[in-house]
């Protein structure tokens, strides 16, 4: 059942704000302390300021490289980091979380020890940042960890390797036509969109319980990278486009986060597999595959790598492992799995 907002003076229901949400969801815990709770509502913080930073980008000398270079290697783009200062101010205020991990940063950073703090955090702070200066959707990731050293002293590395399946909370955040923030504890998807007249999330009545349809007609794929691809992912490209029944379009935004929304509103699937180039995969397992693998589940959907092993099933042995990803509408993850990668072996 949805959840009852107030009235206005007609009678009808407003959309739930998120504070009420999670006040409601706490309340049906009786054993919740109200640490998850307070994380959330800090991350609403953090979803509205970089939401504030992408649309006045373009105002406030955002654009261009600040000379750095990333964990991945890769040239930091200011809004990348404003967005990961953003995180990182935020949390450390939080006396629940014991530390963080950011895709920015070479490793991760420890908090105070307080018995209070019981989890740990991971982020992307901005994901698809190179598309931003053309006004296209970006977002941010999150994902949340009990975790498992001693709470009386400070994290280590293995709070942040743990595998996805043990995620206590992940979501994310789109800047898009509106900013919306889309979270599961593992009890369902709720997704939520800012009202700026109010400046709160609300929850729209067709945003609670999100379900990902079964079978999907959208694929997405950089198809530029297909000389790079084996013969296994071509061939179930070829078969998604040229089915008989129905065949799918291509559609690729080129932010991650944009286009997992996108296919878990409408079905389809999205691949980004191992290449040349990138032979065990592009996409960090940690940061981006696992919380967006959790809220695909929730949803009904799955995420695979191309061996056929559930990407929240991978056991992270690094901080940045990579890995290539299988994730969507059921149905289309199946089919993959379906194409037996023998076969294909010259």
């Amino acid at each position: 059942m949805p959840e009852a907002g107030s009235q206005n003076g007609n009678g009808n229901h407003l959309p739930v704000n998120i504070s009420e949400h999670l006040r409601n969801q706490q309340e049906l815990h009786p054993e919740a302390t109200g640490a998850l709770t307070s994380i959330l509502a800090d991350m609403t913080r953090v979803a509205k300021r970089i939401s504030y930073l992408v649309n006045t980008a373009g105002l406030t000398d955002a654009f261009g490289y600040t000379g750095k270079t990333n964990a991945q290697g890769e040239q930091v783009i200011r809004l990348d980091e404003r967005a990961n200062e953003q995180f990182k101010n935020v949390l450390k205020n939080n006396h629940h979380v014991a530390g963080y991990a950011s895709e920015e940063e070479n490793s991760f950073v420890s908090f105070l020890p307080g018995v209070e703090r019981k989890y740990v955090v991971w982020f992307d702070p901005l994901d698809g940042s190179s598309n931003f200066d053309t006004n296209v959707s970006i977002g941010s990731i999150f994902s949340i960890y009990r975790r498992v050293t001693d709470v009386n002293g400070p994290v280590e590395e293995r709070d942040f390797l743990q595998k996805g399946s043990e995620q206590v909370c992940s979501g994310y955040f789109l800047y898009g036509t509106s900013t919306m923030f889309v979270y599961t504890t593992g009890d369902g998807v709720y997704g939520f969109t800012l009202d700026p007249s109010v400046g709160e999330f609300v929850l729209p009545e067709s945003y609670s319980k999100i379900q990902i349809p079964e079978r999907g007609m959208i694929y997405s794929v950089n198809e530029a990278n297909s000389e790079n691809w084996s013969a296994r992912v071509k061939e179930y490209i070829h078969e998604l486009k040229t089915r008989k029944e129905d065949p799918c379009s291509a559609r690729y935004v080129g932010s991650l986060v944009a286009d997992a929304h996108r296919n878990m509103l409408k079905g389809g699937v999205y691949l980004y597999p191992s290449d040349k180039k990138y032979p065990n995969g592009k996409l960090r397992v940690n940061c981006e595959l696992n919380p967006l693998s959790f809220v695909t589940e929730q949803t009904g959907g799955k995420s695979i790598n191309e061996n056929g092993l559930r990407i929240m099933d991978i056991q992270p042995r690094t901080l940045h492992e990579r890995s290539s990803v299988v994730i969507g509408s059921r149905r289309e993850v199946e089919l993959f799995s379906s194409f037996d990668p023998e076969y294909f072996i010259k």
